[in-house]
C-alpha cells in the first residue's frame, strides 16, 4: 500500500504531481516534493480516509507478519491515512509507526514532517535515523524514500523503484513479493 500515491492520484493535481515527481532528487528534496504535492489536496480528510479504506489493499501476509514480528514502520506517509488502514487490518497495536502528520486544510493539506535533520549520508531528512542502532536491521521498501535506510540495513527486501535503484548501485537485496514469503525467509 502506498497511501501517498493513492491519495495524490485520486484527490491531488495530477499535473503538479507529475512535474514535481520529475524534480525529485534533482532540484527538489523529497520533503519539498511531498509538501508541494499535498498542497493540491483540498478534500476533507474524512472523505479521503473513507476512500482509502474502500480502495487501499495491504499486501498478503502483512497481518500475520505484524503479529509475529511487531515491526517498526517508518513511512513518508501520514499517521492520519495509515493508522485507519492498520486498524482495519487489526494490526495497529502490533506495529510501531513513525510517519509524518497532516494539517488537512480546505485550501490544501500542510505536511508536518517527522524529521527535520539532515542525514550525513544522503543530505536529506530520511528514514536512516529511525533504524534501530544495536539490532540486526531487516528493511523492507519500495521507493525513493527507502534508499538511504536500505543502505544502512543488514538485510534488504525490495520491490519496484527501490529494487531498480539497488540493482543500479550493485547493492544486494532480496526481492519482495508478499509478506508470506518474507516471513518464511526470515
Amino acid at each position: 500500500m502506498d497511501t501517498l500515491h493513492l491519495v495524490l492520484e485520486e484527490f491531488g493535481d495530477r499535473d503538479i504531481y507529475a512535474r514535481v515527481e520529475g524534480a525529485l532528487g534533482r532540484t527538489m528534496t523529497l520533503n519539498e516534493v511531498i509538501a508541494a504535492e499535498f498542497l493540491t489536496v483540498t478534500t476533507p480528510l474524512g472523505e479521503v480516509v473513507d476512500w482509502l479504506l474502500e480502495n487501499a489493499r495491504i499486501r498478503p501476509g502483512f497481518a500475520e507478519l505484524a503479529h509475529a514480528q511487531r515491526p517498526l514502520i517508518v513511512s513518508s506517509g501520514f499517521h492520519e491515512t495509515i493508522e485507519p488502514l492498520l486498524e482495519r487490518e487489526g494490526v495497529l497495536d502490533a506495529v510501531e509507526l513513525r510517519a509524518n502528520r497532516l494539517d488537512p486544510r480546505p485550501d490544501g493539506w500542510r505536511v508536518r514532517f517527522r524529521a527535520d535533520h539532515q542525514c550525513g549520508t544522503c543530505g536529506e531528512p530520511c528514514k536512516r535515523q529511525d533504524l534501530p542502532q544495536n539490532d540486526e536491521v531487516v528493511f523492507v521498501g519500495d521507493g525513493y524514500s527507502d534508499r538511504c535506510a536500505a543502505l544502512a540495513a543488514d538485510r534488504v527486501f525490495a520491490r519496484d523503484g527501490l529494487a531498480e535503484w539497488l540493482r543500479e548501485q550493485d547493492v544486494p537485496f532480496e526481492p519482495l513479493t508478499d509478506f508470506h514469503e518474507l516471513a518464511a525467509r526470515l
